[in-house]
């Protein structure tokens, strides 16, 4: 699978968040994307997903084109900022609702995706009432449980401990060894620097050189 970003630029109310941008994503790798808050880096993500479409420019995935040919790609997993859930819903009922608009995963499916991330499927307590840790990681285990071919975490080790960066660590190195596209974007340089293959560095919705 590849990704190609041709010349894109996005405004939004006459402010230019993302200008001139060219990048391919290949499957089997990890993209790490860097800058500091409002450079353009999830902006970068939702152009990826179809969330946005550019100004100018065209994404291609796999050669058919987002807002034309598809549109969103047609298999993609996504953490973006923080998680949101129905509140009076336990973490397995999310799941279910959210997966039940594909069809393509069984309840034992989202179960062991619960059980991967450190959450209890049998846990009953409603989202509401979950720490940031467990929204963090129910988050992650919804962008996982269809078994993307692209992955995007957006700041995926947000509120969690030590054991359960660990966890996603691992989760994310699965998935380039499976040979799918994951971009990340981390505020913890050394963690973004261990676990990607590539940098790309973005500020002011421009890349930039190392």
């Amino acid at each position: 699978m590849k990704i190609t970003i041709n010349n894109v630029s996005k405004k939004i109310k006459q402010r230019e968040v993302l200008k001139h941008i060219n990048l391919e994503f290949e499957s089997g790798k990890i993209y790490g994307l860097k800058g500091v808050n409002g450079s353009g880096k999830t902006m970068l993500m939702r152009l990826v997903c179809g969330l946005i479409l550019p100004t100018k420019g065209e994404v291609l995935i796999d050669d058919k084109k987002l807002g034309k040919d598809i549109s969103f790609p047609e298999s993609v997993g996504l953490l973006l900022e923080y998680p949101s859930f129905v509140n009076s819903y336990t973490g397995l009922k999310n799941l279910k609702m959210i997966a039940s608009l594909k069809g393509i995963i069984s309840d034992e499916d989202i179960k062991q995706t619960l059980i991967k991330v450190g959450l209890d499927p049998n846990d009953t307590r409603k989202f509401k009432s979950y720490s940031l840790g467990m929204k963090q990681k129910l988050g992650i285990a919804c962008a996982i449980m269809e078994n993307p071919e692209i992955l995007i975490l957006d700041e995926p080790f947000n509120a969690l401990d030590e054991k359960s960066v660990l966890m996603v660590e691992k989760i994310i190195k699965e998935y380039k060894n499976d040979k799918r596209i994951i971009i990340i974007s981390c505020h913890e340089k050394e963690e973004l620097e261990k676990l990607s293959d590539e940098i790309i560095n973005i500020s002011e919705g421009e890349l930039i050189n190392n």
